[in-house]
């Protein structure tokens, strides 16, 4: 709904909706994309299960027909309504590492408590921006961006069930409103306090109330609690697993259930970890996953400082994109602390309330907590990510060089992913859609004939510089132009898909039960099976921002893109290390080696 207060959320409404495609150029669009990775065979077996989806009175144009249904109704903002919940709500694997994604900030203080207290005042100073609707809402180039996510970033938390998880959430039906809680929850060695953040009245403590409650807490134990008591590793089981847990743990004793209902309420995490990381490597893995007694990854914001002051965000995706999370922090550096502090009404209070939250566990709870923290544990040393950072490169070099910056970081990925693993695969690049109303992003896939030519060409040692050049030039061109269709909606994946989603929920109602042969075919399966994901997050106030491995031989790439500097994280399978390695060794050389071509 349109606020009344303000003009955060104001053109929310009047935003263009998403354009529904209509089957003939999904089907279309999907055969020129996928085309590049298959065989004859493999392209000629795709089209035909492709061109079966446009059979007249076929199940797919029923199903078509109830999307286009439902895209029509009133209430419906997008016909992606039901998409996102499917894809991030339905996922029954484990979300830590798996889903959640970092930012490494820049340096601050030293204090970890202070800089906790800081980093909280700040994100505090946003938070009352936005109750107030007085946040400038974005317009990057004069185009009116959705604001909706930022609702959810405050007193957000994704509850775990079967078959499907929900999100509990301020700005809702059943939550009408910003939140008005008062309290964080602060994870320090396994355990969980709550923080009064906020007075009585609703104002803010100052900056060094709450860094006084933080050592407080800090100092309280000096020791890391039993690993079988830290109850927040339970948030890093598959999804179904932790929904019945999270039933038994409440329904142990009272005083669980209070306990649960205070961490999902709060207004964020902190997370107070006892690293030292001796390099940005260590940070970054620490902020990805760390001590999962100390996280309880369904929070939506967990602010994490490490003991030397090191810090960051970890955030849970559902709700959440990176785009919207980057306007947090934005929002956070681009003000001193104490104009945050002055947002949020900030005034002397004396010490914050705070309470260490006690959990009743029993035999069987107990187990189930040191098995969650153990097998995750496994499951990260299972997981092997590094860094490549240019610090003499950035988009402005790019600029200069007469190449869009993302085309050619995009380039420079394939050429050291042929040289790295000897093969151009199936490539994932997220692309923000937020022009639209509750957009979020669209799936593109990098790989066009012209890109696979230019990787070519720089693999011939017959080809020069200038044929390479040339078939740089046309695959920077087809990577923007691709980039452009996927910003205005025209794109296959997440159609193709959402009418995978409607049959399974309603195909016995609409009489179209018939399996579609599409999604069995070598198209759907190798486009979407990817070598290498890709996301970017561009921001001064970000060292590095990561996810986890996506799959099991997939290189996770995550990048900062800045005028003066390039900083990647890579994650892979442990059992890949060995090619992400190669892939990063390859990377420094394809980025100097394009320089020097197109200068």
């Amino acid at each position: 709904m349109t606020d009344a207060t303000g003009t955060t959320f104001a053109a929310d409404d009047d935003l263009a909706k998403v354009p529904l495609p209509t089957l003939a150029a999904s089907v279309d669009r999907f055969l020129e994309w996928c085309a590049p990775l298959l065989t004859p065979d493999e392209y000629a077996r795709t089209e035909a299960a492709a061109r079966d989806l446009l059979a007249p009175g076929g199940t797919a144009e029923r199903l078509q027909a109830d999307l286009e249904r439902f895209d029509a109704e009133p209430s419906t903002d997008s016909w992606l309504d039901e998409f996102w919940p499917s894809r991030y709500l339905g996922r029954r694997d484990r979300i830590a590492l798996n889903a959640n994604f970092f930012f490494l900030f820049g340096p601050g203080s030293d204090d970890p408590c202070l800089r906790a207290a800081e980093l909280a005042t700040a994100a505090l100073g946003h938070k009352a921006d936005l109750d107030a609707g007085t946040f400038p809402p974005l317009a990057p180039r004069g185009v009116a961006q959705s604001m909706e996510q930022s609702r959810h970033i405050f007193s957000t938390t994704r509850i775990p069930g079967d078959p499907q998880d929900h999100v509990r959430s301020p700005h809702t039906d059943a939550w009408p409103g910003p939140s008005t809680e008062r309290h964080v929850v602060v994870f320090c060695r396994g355990r969980i306090h709550r923080l009064d953040v906020l007075g009585p009245d609703g104002s803010a403590h100052t900056v060094d109330e709450l860094a006084g409650a933080l050592r407080g807490i800090r100092g309280t134990h000096p020791s890391r609690a039993a690993v079988a008591e830290s109850v927040g590793s339970l948030t890093t089981l598959a999804r179904a697993e932790w929904a019945g847990v999270r039933d038994r743990l409440a329904g142990l004793d009272p005083a669980n259930a209070e306990a649960i209902d205070l961490v999902e309420r709060a207004l964020f995490a902190i997370c107070l970890d006892d690293e030292r990381p001796a390099d940005e490597t260590a940070a970054c893995r620490t902020l990805l996953a760390g001590d999962s007694g100390n996280r309880w990854f369904d929070k939506a914001l967990s602010i994490v400082v490490l003991a030397d002051g090191t810090a960051g965000v970890n955030i849970e995706h559902c709700e959440l994109d990176g785009t919207t999370v980057l306007t947090l922090v934005d929002a956070m550096f681009a003000d001193s602390v104490r104009t945050h502090a002055d947002r949020a009404g900030a005034r002397e209070q004396g010490a914050p309330a705070h309470a260490e939250l006690g959990f009743v566990l029993d035999d069987d709870l107990r187990a189930t907590v040191a098995r969650a923290h153990d097998d995750f544990a496994d499951f990260l040393a299972g997981t092997a990510t590094s860094l490549v950072g240019f610090d003499d490169f950035g988009a402005d070099d790019a600029k200069a060089l007469e190449s869009s910056p993302d085309a050619f970081v995009q380039a420079a990925y394939q050429v050291a992913h042929r040289r790295a693993k000897g093969v151009t695969g199936a490539t994932y690049e997220s692309i923000a859609t937020r022009q639209f109303r509750r957009g979020r992003t669209e799936a593109m896939r990098v790989i066009t004939p012209e890109m696979v030519a230019f990787v070519d060409a720089m693999q011939d040692p017959e080809a020069s510089d200038d044929d390479r050049r040339t078939a740089f030039r046309a695959a920077a061109d087809a990577h923007g132009a691709r980039a452009r269709q996927c910003q205005q909606g025209d794109a296959p994946e997440q159609h193709l898909w959402e009418l995978e989603w409607i049959q399974r929920r309603r195909g016995e109602r609409l009489g179209a039960t018939e399996p579609l042969p599409v999604f069995a075919s070598p198209g759907w399966t190798v486009m979407r099976d990817d070598w290498l994901s890709t996301s970017s997050a561009p921001s001064a106030n970000i060292r590095y921002f990561g996810f986890g491995s996506t799959s099991s031989r997939c290189i996770g790439v995550a990048y900062v893109l800045l005028p003066d500097r390039f900083h990647v994280h890579l994650s892979t399978p442990r059992d890949q290390a060995g090619g992400m390695d190669a892939f990063a060794r390859e990377l420094r050389a394809a980025v100097a080696e394009l320089r020097n071509l197109l200068a």
